[in-house]
């Protein structure tokens, strides 16, 4: 007898995890499904793993946006330890 693979929307074979967790957490997933929100503990680890997926790719752009900020800002002729100092004091500004 074949063994069937779970397979997504896309018809596209499934690959399996098995993860070991404190209690804790496995009651707080239990919660998450009792609400509704998800169908499954597996559905819930793909919704977290995408979500870090999309974090990480927003991360990448902001790295590249400041890159390309950087790059066309040309060559400053400030000491490093004072643009340090500016961008620090500009920091605290913004905290308050």
């Amino acid at each position: 007898m074949d063994r069937q693979i779970p397979t997504n929307p896309y018809n596209n074979p499934m690959a399996q995890l098995n993860v070991s967790i404190p209690p804790a957490l496995k009651s707080w997933i239990d919660y998450r499904i009792a609400e509704g929100r998800y169908s499954s503990a597996s559905d819930y680890v793909r919704d977290l793993v995408r979500r870090d997926q999309a974090a990480e790719s927003d991360d990448i752009e902001w790295v590249k946006a400041q890159l390309a900020e950087g790059m066309a800002s040309g060559i400053s002729d400030e000491k490093p330890e004072t643009i340090i100092e500016n961008i620090i004091a500009r920091r605290r500004a913004r905290r308050g």
